[in-house]
């Protein structure tokens, strides 16, 4: 089992100290979540920032809203970042749910979901070297994996779940283990309708906070006000895990439901979580 850190987005400037912690540490993955209007870095922007202040640790996001960019521009992106990590990157893709992203963006929030169909099929193209087309040739650089950098879908329902084995390598989940188990077979049913060879890889994310109940708190807060439009909150909030003991339980259910990997996402700003989550491990 891999674990991996998601990042908090309340203060940039804090995570290259959290990256390099993570990089020494037993950690696989650093992770980013994506929005627009909001008050977080831009994903692929900070992540090109935290490659370059490690070594080892794949940089992954969970998830970036494709349908609010530019195709071609978020091809070239990944296979340039993709290309200069070594091959570090994980895009991990999702359409979104806000009203106010995709207005900002000047994307049709009632399409999201096959214009995220086209993009994909455009963007590997791209990433395979051949003309974007109309006149125009390819578009480099070569990403450093052959095809293009690993690309995992999250969702919930069915066509989410179906795209993975359409058009992904793997799955990323936000649901707990009571209920991801549903999920985790419903993908492995359509990668198996669709001949797909091997397996998908599978990423369980929770949400954790270990330390103080400052941190704690400060953590519930960030959590609150990133989830407050989903009315949801609340009860998100209070699925948080604060004790080692609780971090792994969850590594237990997760493999015990054949997870690859659980990413722990940190909503609390003190870098020391890394190292306590690693002491938990």
């Amino acid at each position: 089992m891999n674990i991996g850190i998601g990042l908090p987005i309340s203060d940039p400037a804090a995570l290259p100290d959290w990256a390099r912690r993570a990089d020494a540490g037993p950690f696989a993955s650093l992770a980013l979540l994506d929005r627009l209007v909001y008050d977080n870095p831009e994903p692929l922007v900070a992540l090109a920032v935290l490659a370059g202040a490690t070594s080892r640790v794949r940089v992954q996001t969970e998830v970036l809203l494709a349908p609010l960019r530019e195709t071609a521009l978020l091809a070239k992106q990944a296979a340039t970042l993709d290309r200069m990590t070594g091959g570090r990157l994980v895009l991990g893709l999702g359409v979104g749910g806000r009203d106010d992203d995709h207005q900002v963006a000047g994307v049709d929030l009632r399409t999201r979901g096959r214009r995220l169909d086209e993009q994909m099929a455009l963007m590997r193209r791209i990433w395979s070297g051949e003309p974007y087309g109309d006149g125009a040739g390819p578009i480099g650089p070569a990403p450093a994996r052959p095809g293009g950098p690993e690309v995992l879908f999250g969702g919930f329902k069915p066509p989410a779940l179906e795209r993975v084995a359409r058009s992904g390598d793997g799955f990323l989940s936000a649901a707990a283990p009571s209920w991801a188990g549903g999920l985790f077979d419903t993908v492995r049913t359509f990668w198996k309708e669709y001949g797909r060879d091997g397996e998908p890889r599978i990423v369980a994310q929770v949400n954790a906070a270990l330390g103080s109940q400052d941190v704690i708190d400060d953590a519930r807060a960030g959590m609150h006000a990133y989830y407050a439009f989903t009315g949801m909150s609340d009860q998100m909030v209070a699925g948080m895990l604060t004790t080692p003991a609780e971090i792994r339980d969850a590594i237990t259910a997760f493999t015990d439901l054949g997870a690859d990997e659980v990413v722990f996402y940190c909503y609390g700003r003190d870098p020391d979580q890394v190292d306590r989550l690693a002491d938990a491990l």
